[in-house]
C-alpha cells in the first residue's frame, strides 16, 4: 500500500502540483499506519534549508489534493490522512561520500618530510647498536 501512495503522489507532485513552492521535490518513501487511515511521505529536497522548509510547506497546503489523488487510486474504504516529513537521509550520505572522497585523496598525497621519501635515511631507533646482542645472550 505504501509503494502505491508513493507512486500516486510522487506523479501528482511531478505532473499536477501547480504550486512553485513544490519543487525538486522527490519523494522517498511511505509509511502507512497498521489501520491505514494515516500515512506519512517522506520526501527530499534538493536546495537550501529555506527552500525545503518552503517545499514542505506547499507540500503540507497540498496534502488535501494529494489525498484525493490517492483516493482516486486506491479505491479504499478509508483514504490514509498524507502527513509529510522531510527526509535528509539523502543529503547526510551524500555529506558522508564527500568526506570520504576527501579522505582518500588526503592519503593519496605524497609526504611533504624528506625522511619518507628517502629509503636510506633511518633514525636513531632503526640503528641496531653494536653490543645489544651481547646482552640478549648468556655466557
Amino acid at each position: 500500500m505504501g509503494e502505491a501512495i508513493r507512486e500516486v503522489v510522487a506523479s501528482a507532485i511531478l505532473f499536477e502540483a501547480a504550486d512553485p513552492r513544490i519543487r525538486a521535490v522527490t519523494v522517498l518513501r511511505v509509511e502507512v499506519s497498521p489501520d491505514f487511515r494515516q500515512a506519512t511521505v517522506y520526501v527530499s529536497v534538493m536546495g537550501t534549508e529555506a527552500e525545503a522548509k518552503l517545499a514542505l510547506r506547499g507540500l503540507k497546503h497540498a496534502a488535501g489534493f494529494f489525498q484525493s489523488r490517492v483516493a482516486d487510486r486506491l479505491q479504499t474504504r478509508f483514504t490514509p490522512v498524507l502527513t509529510f516529513k522531510l527526509d535528509e537521509s539523502v543529503k547526510k550520505s551524500v555529506e558522508i561520500s564527500r568526506l570520504i572522497d576527501e579522505a582518500i585523496a588526503a592519503d593519496r598525497k605524497p609526504d611533504p618530510s624528506p625522511l619518507a621519501d628517502d629509503p636510506a635515511a633511518t633514525t636513531e631507533e632503526d640503528e641496531e647498536s653494536p653490543g645489544e646482542d651481547a646482552h640478549d645472550s648468556a655466557p
